[in-house]
């Protein structure tokens, strides 16, 4: 049974692994993996922000605020998440972006889990030996995540 049980502490958990708890990215077996929804536990400095848009967003999400100050942006919409338990939701096709306005940290659930979202940082470049996981590549017509965000 302990096979099928993981405990752990979303702030040293999301450290080790961008913020994702759960998702597709998980390995097979891990109670954590999943296909059906991401759950990320998001840590932003003041001034953090998304490095590029999202568009094509074949995902819903639900963001919530657990403290700080946090902004997510939509298409002719600006959202400020300011009090304690804030969030909003949005659905498949809508783009976004967002940007922490003061330390932050905020939970972001996201169905279904999909691939191809992530972007890289410039410390993160693959070596000429290395292959890249099939979860890093990116599918056509999808724009990556980059690490730390929200999605």
């Amino acid at each position: 049974m302990s096979d099928l049980v993981y405990v752990g502490n979303a702030n040293v958990d999301a450290a080790m692994d961008h913020g994702w708890l759960l998702g597709h990215f998980k390995p097979y077996g891990d109670p954590r993996h999943s296909d059906g929804v991401e759950i990320k536990w998001g840590t932003h400095s003041p001034g953090d922000e998304r490095a590029e848009w999202v568009r094509g967003e074949e995902r819903t999400a639900l963001l919530i605020l657990i403290s700080g100050r946090f902004r997510v942006e939509l298409p002719g919409r600006s959202v400020l998440l300011a009090e304690r338990g804030d969030y909003v939701v949005w659905g498949k096709g809508v783009d976004h972006s967002w940007h922490a306005e003061e330390e932050s940290v905020v939970l972001t659930v996201r169905w279904p889990s999909v691939p191809g979202y992530k972007v890289r940082r410039p410390d993160e470049v693959l070596k000429p030996y290395e292959v890249p996981e099939p979860d890093e590549l990116l599918e056509p017509g999808k724009v990556p995540e980059p690490d730390g965000g929200v999605g």
